[in-house]
């Protein structure tokens, strides 16, 4: 069965997530469109702030969604 694309804010926002939590800047931000680019900012702000909180590696894994 073939898996069905996930909405491409959805996805800008989680990758925008595993940059934030990973400690790497938001300039390096992939996307020119404003609405994926301010997902993808929101996903690593909250990153940022999950990862100022402790919520990294096996504490923080209840915050990932299922792919």
């Amino acid at each position: 069965m073939k898996r069905q694309k996930r909405d491409m804010n959805t996805r800008a926002f989680d990758r925008g997530y595993m940059a934030g939590v990973s400690g790497r800047s938001s300039d390096i931000c992939p996307h020119e469109d404003d609405e994926h680019r301010q997902n993808w900012l929101s996903g690593w702000r909250e990153g940022r702030s999950d990862q100022w909180d402790g919520l990294t590696g096996v504490s923080g894994v209840h915050k990932m969604r299922a792919v």
